[in-house]
């Protein structure tokens, strides 16, 4: 009983710093929160935690603050993440609904999270590795050039310089074209260049081996391209807001480390809890500029086998936590949104947040209004 009632007090500290941002006493504890016991109660507790590492008294006679850890047990117990309010959700659809293409949505919805949570957000193109096949066209562009256009199931549209030996007649490039979207539609970058492979080895292409040859290069280029994602990011002016001037320059830099946190940010959005949010709190996430900062991530990208976005809302809110799983387990990630704040930031708030505008981007992809 003890220990379960000192992390209530644990976690009414959390919520008040996090409102505050002043050090949590144990008379502000007694008179804000029915916790049912004695101030000098409530006192021992709350130095049973600095003890066991979840609270730091930063000033003799002062009160308390989170540690790391303490946030950690904090976030691993927001069972549910907290519902959106209906107006919030109508705000975040009417916002993003505007959007004419894959990029604008993308941008929209860096702003728009932004401005929601008060915090730096990142939004992620979709990945070329993780994107499927819709569309080639291999257009002669000099005597032994074409320019390979290639179109995913994402949106993304993709240029790739195709040198060859000769060049064969037009006819015969319109002929493997047509057979390599016919066979390769649907299939990932990587499964394409080998499809393509196979046709180039085959009876009737000999004309256009080389041409074959070089595609599948293409593709197997593109699909391991690391950098073919584009980073929307948005309010790093908020930062002035909230840091000091010391934390500010590390914090900067590690922005613009965006290999390092595209990384960062996509495996966090695949060890995601049962709502699909994946939370990095301070050295956690190994990174020095990220120290005092922690990461909300969600992945977004394909609906499930039926190929639909959940429900005619895509940010309205599962009824049920189970309903809420069945949907994450339901969506492949291709890409990821998130959100990086202080260690102090409403962590409730912005998990709901960074996942609304995750389903909205899944539902945009599903919709298939991804052309740029």
């Amino acid at each position: 009983m003890t220990q379960s009632r000192r992390m209530l007090v644990l976690r009414a500290v959390v919520e008040d710093y996090i409102r505050s941002q002043e050090p949590v006493g144990s008379t502000s504890l007694t008179r804000d929160h029915d916790l049912g016991v004695s101030s000098a109660t409530i006192r021992n507790d709350m130095a049973a935690l600095e003890d066991e590492g979840y609270l730091i008294q930063p000033h003799t006679s002062a009160g308390r603050v989170p540690t790391e850890k303490g946030y950690r047990y904090f976030v691993d117990r927001l069972a549910t993440v907290v519902p959106l309010s209906e107006a919030q959700r109508r705000g975040i659809n009417s916002f993003l609904s505007g959007s004419v293409s894959l990029k604008d949505a993308l941008q929209r919805s860096a702003r728009l999270l932004s401005e929601i949570t008060g915090q730096v957000a990142v939004v992620a193109s979709p990945s070329l590795a993780k994107a499927t096949l819709r569309h080639v066209e291999m257009v002669p562009v000099a005597m032994t050039t074409l320019l390979a256009v290639v179109i995913t199931d994402t949106g993304r549209v993709a240029q790739h310089g195709l040198t060859i030996a000769s060049m064969p007649a037009v006819d015969e490039i319109n002929r493997l074209s047509n057979t390599v979207n016919e066979q390769c539609d649907g299939l990932s970058l990587s499964k394409s260049a080998e499809t393509v492979r196979s046709i180039a080895a085959s009876a009737g292409y000999e004309s256009v081996r080389g041409v074959a040859d070089t595609l599948a290069d293409a593709f197997e280029s593109m699909a391991l391209d690391e950098r073919a994602n584009e980073l929307y990011m948005s309010g790093t002016s908020h930062l002035a807001h909230s840091r000091s001037l010391a934390d500010l320059a590390p914090l900067f830099d590690a922005l613009e480390e965006q290999v390092v946190l595209m990384k960062l940010m996509s495996n966090l959005s695949e060890e995601t809890n049962a709502s699909g949010v994946g939370v990095a709190i301070g050295s956690e996430m190994h990174t020095p500029g990220l120290l005092h900062a922690s990461v909300v991530s969600s992945g977004y990208g394909r609906s499930g086998a039926a190929g639909e976005p959940a429900g005619n809302d895509p940010v309205g809110e599962p009824e049920t936590e189970s309903e809420t799983e069945s949907q994450t387990n339901d969506t492949e990630p291709i890409a990821f949104v998130g959100s990086i704040g202080p260690t102090h930031m409403d962590y409730a708030a912005t998990m709901a947040a960074v996942r609304a505008v995750a389903r909205y981007l899944t539902a945009f992809l599903s919709e298939g209004r991804t052309q740029d």
